[in-house]
């Protein structure tokens, strides 16, 4: 008869997890009673704070995720909006929370853009997070007043070489994902156009559509019906694609090789979160973010969406504050 201990696969797998919780508890600093709790018995609501006003996609996305991430995990799943600082009010709220999975982060693009936009931040981007996974990316497309003599970015790039200075962008929010698109534009085509900020997008687009500006880079659902009825003009698109929505519509890096900026939204939890409760958690985003009915809700914000491992989106983040950062600097982009 085999050895009950030795012969019996669950059992050393079960020996084999229970040293790897303790020691991960031990990494943490959490006592093991605690992350047993946190792991397996914890029934408190989870927040999800959103950096962002209600009705926007930062806070319908997480509306959405949090609705699936509850039927997954079994909790009550809480959305709490906390606008301000460009997002920072409710990432300072996570960064300080207790590392139990209880208070998560829906963040955007903003999250970061505002490592280099703000000089001093009471958190570390990276450090006093715990990245879940990317939930969805945005592309933006460069519109123009349909009296700008450009069919495209590479006839634009053309016009406005000749032309320094006589253009303008419209800006619905200085340091935004959108404003930054036309500065990393800039700064990869070499043009001089000069930004006119606006206090958000709706009247950005309105006086785009107006003539008051020649051309802005906005998001999908803001100007699809405008251009269809012919009342905006669809320059490019900032995925590295063609979208499914314009066709006909080249990527900006056809005319510009290397160009792309989109949008996106993530999930985080304070930082020192244990290696096994973020897997949990995680999971559940991921799914939630891969269900029907979430998925319609992306797509629906000519979104995609994405449900990436933590260590990959990990990784994304502290490429985007690279890249981001050099664009700021360029830009010259100060927090309002």
């Amino acid at each position: 008869m085999a050895n009950p201990i030795q012969g019996s696969p669950s059992r050393r797998q079960w020996l084999a997890q229970a040293g790897a919780w303790l020691g991960a508890a031990g990494a943490t600093g959490t006592a093991p009673s605690a992350w047993a709790q946190a792991v397996a018995g914890n029934s408190a609501p989870i927040r999800i704070l959103v950096g962002a006003s209600p009705g926007g996609s930062t806070d319908t996305l997480a509306r959405a995720v949090g609705t699936e991430m509850g039927k997954l995990l079994g909790r009550q799943v809480i959305v709490e909006n906390r606008a301000g600082a460009g997002g920072n009010l409710a990432a300072d709220a996570v960064a300080k929370a207790a590392p139990d999975g209880n208070t998560l982060l829906m963040s955007f693009t903003s999250h970061a853009i505002n490592a280099s936009l703000y000089p001093t931040l009471p958190f570390d981007p990276v450090k006093d997070f715990t990245a879940l996974t990317c939930v969805a990316t945005q592309p933006s497309v460069l519109v123009a007043h349909p009296s700008v003599p450009a069919k495209d970015v590479k006839e634009l790039i053309q016009y406005a070489k000749t032309r320094p200075g006589k253009l303008n962008f419209a800006i619905g929010g200085v340091g935004s994902s959108l404003h930054l698109a036309g500065d990393l534009f800039k700064m990869q085509s070499g043009l001089f156009i000069v930004n006119i900020p606006y206090k958000g997008t709706a009247p950005a687009v309105q006086d785009v559509i107006a003539g008051q500006v020649d051309l802005m880079f906005a998001p999908l659902v803001n100007t699809i019906p405008n251009i269809r009825a012919g009342r905006l003009k669809a320059l490019g698109v900032t995925s590295k694609q063609r979208l499914p929505q314009f066709p006909d519509v080249p990527a900006i890096s056809e005319a510009l090789p290397g160009y792309e900026s989109s949008a996106w939204f993530g999930l985080f939890g304070p930082g020192r979160m244990d290696p096994s409760l973020t897997r949990r958690i995680s999971d559940a985003a991921r799914q939630a973010v891969q269900s029907p009915d979430v998925r319609r809700r992306i797509e629906g914000d000519g979104a995609s969406a994405v449900g990436n491992p933590p260590e990959e989106f990990s990784r994304f983040v502290q490429a985007e504050i690279d890249r981001w950062g050099q664009v700021v600097r360029f830009s010259g982009a100060k927090p309002e």
